[in-house]
């Protein structure tokens, strides 16, 4: 997931991991044919050979969207107060006016995540739950996992659409104890240093991640998934459902994301982009998961600097076209990031237009522009228009 906070840089430490030669994205392990715990028939397994339609492209089974319901990160909450009515509007809106079919709900609160996923199934939605515990013990996360996979059973046996259980994302720079350093900044400046130790860093990542999966396994019967940095993280994907990626690239040619994505086909799983999207910035596509570094945090309140311009087009033009590279490379879904971004509001006062460095695709206008507890109303973006039209397709 983009880290929307001045003090982190992905490319550093994406710079210091191809230093010393690290193939992040190469399976580890001879792929083989997967045992798929809970698939009913009417799911879709396929992903790997989908066929085609006349014109080279076949409609993703899953269009997503990704709903935050509130993740807490170096001490702040991105939804510091929750409202089930605003919520159930937000998802309604999902549904009926962008005509996604799946809702991808991360969050930190486990009631939040399972009430939210009640709703978006009685909607009809097929739902992913993926619960986040940032730079918090692994103790306290697979206890949360614990919870939450508990919660997505329950709900899984009362309704009809898919429940998926992400067991979380990108540990190496979430999940303390894999990569060294005492917190989340330390880990991303140890991932910059030429002389880290990566096999170490796989062998505990490896070990981390089959703890997970024995606590999703014990506890869901349905499909598994993983939110992988796939420029950083390789995974024994053996071990889950889905292969889940959040895939932040921008190539120009298409055909650079085949060659990409090729390396995890060869698991021979279907492929699920939980995260893709850019900012609503000139240049933001090609940022990709850096566009939110446009923010002047040494000010207070931050600003926008004059030369970042708003571009509500580039951000539509670009999820547009990425839906369109998932559609031809035959992924079994993908979910923008995001629906809303309270904590990110719009202003018409540009240099205090966080809404720039949003990845959303609605504005939040607040009451209090600079109180996080204020109450906000949205409003569509040109990308929320754009890809309601790319999304609409019979039921």
């Amino acid at each position: 997931m983009p880290i929307e906070t001045s003090k982190i840089n992905r490319a550093q430490f994406l710079a210091g991991a191809a230093a010393v030669g690290v193939s992040l994205a190469t399976p580890n392990q001879a792929a083989a044919t997967p045992t798929q715990a809970g698939t009913t028939p009417n799911q879709v397994t396929a992903g790997a050979t989908p066929n085609r339609t006349a014109a080279g492209r076949r409609p993703m089974h899953l269009n997503g969207v990704g709903y935050d319901t509130g993740t807490v990160f170096l001490g702040d909450d991105s939804r510091p107060t929750w409202n089930r009515g605003q919520m159930r509007a937000e998802l309604r809106a999902i549904d009926k006016r962008l005509h996604a079919n799946w809702v991808s709900l991360f969050g930190s609160d486990a009631t939040r995540l399972t009430e939210t996923a009640e709703e978006a199934l009685n909607r009809g939605l097929t739902v992913s739950i993926q619960p986040r515990a940032f730079d918090r013990p692994q103790s306290y996360a697979l206890e949360q996992l614990r919870q939450t996979a508990c919660a997505a059973e329950r709900l899984r046996h009362r309704h009809d659409p898919e429940v998926i259980l992400v067991v979380g994302c990108e540990f190496m720079l979430f999940t303390p104890g894999i990569v060294p350093g005492a917190d989340f900044y330390e880990r991303v400046e140890n991932l910059a240093k030429p002389d880290l130790d990566w096999p170490a860093i796989r062998r505990r990542m490896a070990v981390y991640v089959e703890k997970v999966v024995t606590v999703a396994r014990k506890n869901f019967g349905g499909r598994i998934t993983y939110g992988a940095a796939a420029d950083l993280e390789a995974v024994n994907w053996n071990l889950f459902d889905i292969v889940g990626l959040d895939y932040y690239s921008y190539h120009e040619d298409p055909a650079s994301h085949t060659a990409e994505l090729a390396p995890f086909r060869k698991w021979r799983k279907p492929i699920l982009v939980l995260e893709f999207g850019c900012c609503t910035s000139t240049g933001a596509a090609e940022l990709g998961g850096m566009g939110w570094d446009v923010v002047d945090y040494t000010q207070d309140p931050p600003v926008i600097p004059a030369e970042v311009t708003r571009d509500e087009a580039e951000q539509a033009r670009h999820l547009v076209n990425m839906v369109g590279v998932f559609e031809r490379e035959g992924l079994l879904g993908a979910s923008i990031y995001s629906f809303i971004s309270p904590d990110a509001p719009h202003s018409a006062s540009k240099e205090h237009d966080y809404d720039i460095a949003s990845y959303s695709v609605v504005k939040t206008i607040r009451a209090d522009h600079f109180d996080p507890t204020s109450p906000y109303r949205w409003e569509p973006k040109q990308s929320f228009k754009a890809v309601a039209k790319k999304y609409v397709r019979p039921r």
